[in-house]
């Protein structure tokens, strides 16, 4: 498979199918924070996603947080929700990647890489060789690096149509 062609393409982390990553043989989800499990510069914790993520471990997941950002914020959203966190990422390089799945003890073959962009998340999680699933991002808002490739996320999804319900039937604002 293309190192920029996302195994699934969905709504938001919400509409990914747990039961069925289950039975493909996925243990592990090493997800990203900004944009693709909260907004990007917020650190509150919506009671959807607690509830979210406390499914996923009460399914017998394991996860990790993989994310570039640095920030005090990161490790507070990682504390709250229970999670192992990998920051400073410097993603889409593999190191973080593979320290992560150490931390969790699951091999990259049984993670999913799930983030919202092309160029971090998914080519990161091709790297590894695990799966990987990209969801729209939750903001609009980014750092004017990110709204650039963006641009080029377009171009090379030429206008895919994520799966699952629309945001605005879970309470997220899609701007």
């Amino acid at each position: 498979m293309p190192l920029l062609a996302p195994d699934r393409y969905l709504t938001d982390v919400h509409a990914i199918d747990l039961a069925a990553l289950k039975a493909s043989g996925v243990r592990a989800l090493l997800l990203d924070i900004d944009n693709t499990i909260l907004p990007r510069d917020t650190n509150l914790v919506p009671p959807e996603l607690a509830a979210w993520a406390t499914d996923v471990v009460r399914q017998g997941f394991k996860v990790c947080l993989v994310s570039n950002n640095w920030h005090e914020r990161v490790r507070l959203v990682a504390a709250e929700l229970g999670f192992e966190l990998v920051a400073k990422a410097i993603k889409p390089l593999p190191f973080a990647f593979w320290i992560a799945t150490r931390r969790i003890g699951v091999r990259a073959r049984h993670c999913v890489v799930v983030g919202d962009q092309l160029f971090t998340d998914v080519l990161g999680g091709k790297l590894i060789g695990a799966r990987t699933i990209m969801v729209l991002p939750l903001s609009a808002t980014d750092l004017p690096h990110t709204l650039l490739l963006r641009r080029l996320e377009a171009r090379i999804m030429k206008g895919a149509q994520a799966e699952g319900p629309t945001r605005t039937t879970r309470g997220v604002d899609p701007t």
